[in-house]
């Protein structure tokens, strides 16, 4: 049962639980306890994702979904309720476990958790952060019910990097929406699951695209902090991937020492898709519904195109924004973005709008690009192309 002993200081108490201490490796602790969910709000706090005035990412939480919730409650008002899936709680150090007196084994032991609980503490200072479970805790507190005891299991740090990790970790194989997860990931450095390892550099690439004074693509790029902006995050890391793979930023990666020539990448990026903007201002920045630049399918079709122009300037070095406008200003008069019907051959024509987010439709479109490009550009003196373009 849940006792509570009164602290010395005024409008302060402890809550003491009996909780089971589980060790897992060699330095990682966690415990498992039962408590009332409508003792939680007391105690514990939802830390939701958004920007500092500095573009810092604080909290890492999605926003309360209404109709999951009103859907638990109204479960957990039912007859006969369960819901045995613990939450997950991060507490800070002012939480602490005291061990009972009593056999325990190599890897647990019994005891008490004992936390700090300040009458009308504010969110930000109580001790608990809910890493999983937000939306059983809300449905729980607005249920019309005296009480419904749930499993919790919680780890004690003091580091917030080390509360995303776990987040990251506990959700990245439940039905979260993916931006979440992956504007999370350059706060990060732990062993992560494949895909997500693969995705954090592009990640934390995609993040100063979308910050920094000078990006083309500064709020751009659509993410649960920027949630103004047009193109899809899938859609640029898809192209950052790729590129790093096999084009133009696979040049500044040190696959052997792990270093990557970031700067140099972004400087790359930022003249690319700056004349790109330049070169297509009709369609920057608009909607995907009305631009197929800012679509899925322009963005990775045209990431590929900016490999095949700094592949044809490779002898010089790094191309600047003037040598990729120059190079696809030619283009200018066969992208239909916005309008008209993409001519993919014989038999083969699209209204602009009916290119999709496939693979399939990616490739005719990528294609049809590469295929103008050396067409048009390719086989003109890169002196001429810059000239063109400077008058």
């Amino acid at each position: 049962m849940t006792s509570l002993g009164e602290n010395e200081m005024a409008q302060t108490r402890e809550l003491r639980l009996p909780a089971l201490e589980i060790v897992q490796g060699p330095t990682r602790t966690f415990y498992s306890f039962a408590v009332d969910g409508k003792l939680l709000q007391q105690f514990t706090t939802v830390s939701r994702i958004q920007r500092s005035n500095g573009n810092v990412l604080v909290g890492y939480q999605r926003p309360e979904v209404l109709s999951h919730i009103a859907e638990i409650r109204s479960y957990v008002e039912s007859t006969n309720p369960l819901l045995p899936n613990a939450i997950v709680i991060a507490f800070d150090q002012r939480v602490r476990f005291l061990a009972a007196d009593v056999e325990s084994s190599d890897c647990s032991r019994l005891g008490t958790l004992v936390i700090p609980v300040v009458e009308g503490e504010a969110d930000e200072r109580k001790p608990g952060l809910i890493v999983d479970g937000q939306q059983r805790v809300a449905a729980i507190r607005e249920a019309r019910i005296m009480s419904f005891p749930i499993c919790a299991t919680a780890f004690i740090t003091a580091d917030e990097r080390e509360q995303r990790e776990q987040f990251i970790l506990v959700n990245s194989t439940k039905p979260l929406p993916k931006g979440l997860i992956y504007e999370l990931l350059p706060s990060t450095e732990m062993k992560l699951p494949t895909l997500l390892q693969r995705r954090r550099f592009p990640a934390q690439l995609l993040e100063r695209l979308n910050s920094e004074e000078g990006s083309p693509l500064r709020g751009k790029i659509r993410t649960p902090t920027t949630p103004t902006g047009v193109a899809q995050d899938n859609s640029i890391l898809k192209m950052l991937e790729n590129s790093l793979s096999d084009g133009v930023l696979y040049r500044y990666r040190d696959s052997a020492s792990g270093q990557n020539d970031v700067e140099t990448m972004l400087q790359v990026l930022k003249a690319f898709w700056g004349a790109a903007s330049a070169t297509f201002p009709a369609a920057w920045g608009l909607p995907p519904a009305r631009s197929r630049l800012m679509h899925g399918a322009g963005i990775i079709s045209m990431g590929f195109l900016m490999d095949a122009i700094s592949d044809r300037h490779r002898a010089t070095g790094m191309p600047t924004e003037v040598q990729f406008r120059a190079d696809l200003e030619p283009l200018r008069d066969v992208c239909r973005w916005t309008e008209g019907y993409w001519d993919f051959g014989p038999g083969a024509q699209r209204k602009w709008n009916e290119v999709q987010n496939t693979p399939k439709d990616i490739q005719m479109l990528a294609n049809y690009l590469m295929v103008q490009y050396k067409a048009r550009v390719w086989s003109r003196p890169q002196a001429e192309a810059t000239c063109t373009t400077e008058r």
